[in-house]
């Protein structure tokens, strides 16, 4: 599984899908770091994080749509289903990879942070509350985007369909009460708050799961097949 996550970490440096994912993130946090505080004077960190969650609906796929359909673009998903290690390793080290590019983009943000404490005191623990949510939040959003991904060789569709679902995720609960469980960005609402709610954070973890769950699957049975 190391030689999985190795291969995809240098597949995110090695070229620009990384520094794209991790410059679009800081370029927009900027922005509305910018309006937050010195056009409304704030300096709660957190609140800049309702933001970042809809940056992230959108730039995700940059991470996700190449993880598993270039692999069958190019012919080379035949290595990763006959190889020594088990498609779940496989799955697994790709969302691992995916993940550690964004902490590395949440770490970055901890820039804003310092410059907050220069103009005022923001609260440090809701600051890492947020931070958690807006992780839980991501693997979430790579787990479903790695899934796409899965399901075709073309890239292009595999990020349309991450960011429909996530749009149509986010949108649901206006046309009924019933689907405000299932809104993924509107479960994040509560962390900026300094509230870890653990039916939200479940939620999160449990998506997550299913979601790189069904990509097992969906890899095992084009295994069988072949």
């Amino acid at each position: 599984m190391f030689a999985v996550i190795k291969k995809e970490l240098k597949t995110y440096f090695y070229s620009p899908v990384g520094y794209v994912f991790i410059g679009l993130f800081l370029i927009m946090f900027s922005i509305f770091f910018y309006i937050d505080v010195f056009q409304y004077s704030s300096t709660n960190f957190e609140y800049i994080f309702y933001s970042g969650a809809t940056i992230l609906t959108f730039i995700t796929p940059i991470l996700t749509m190449r993880s598993i359909a270039e692999e069958r673009k190019n012919g080379t998903e035949q290595l990763l289903l006959t190889s020594p290690l088990s498609i779940t390793k496989v799955v697994i080290g790709k969302f691992i990879a995916a993940t550690i590019i964004v902490i590395i983009t949440e770490l970055c943000t901890f820039l804003y942070f310092g410059i907050l404490c220069f103009f005022g005191k923001p609260h440090i623990t809701t600051a890492l509350v947020t931070l958690f949510g807006f992780l839980l939040l991501a693997i979430s959003y790579i787990s479903f985007g790695i899934l796409a991904s899965s399901i075709t060789e073309n890239q292009i569709i595999a990020g349309v369909v991450t960011i429909g679902f996530f749009i149509l995720t986010w949108f649901l609960p206006q046309f009924s009460d019933i689907f405000t469980n299932f809104s993924l960005i509107n479960m994040f609402s509560k962390f900026p708050s300094g509230q870890i709610d653990i039916a939200d954070t479940v939620t999160y973890i449990t998506f997550t799961i299913l979601c790189l769950l069904l990509t097992v699957i969906v890899m095992q049975r084009r295994k069988s097949v072949r």
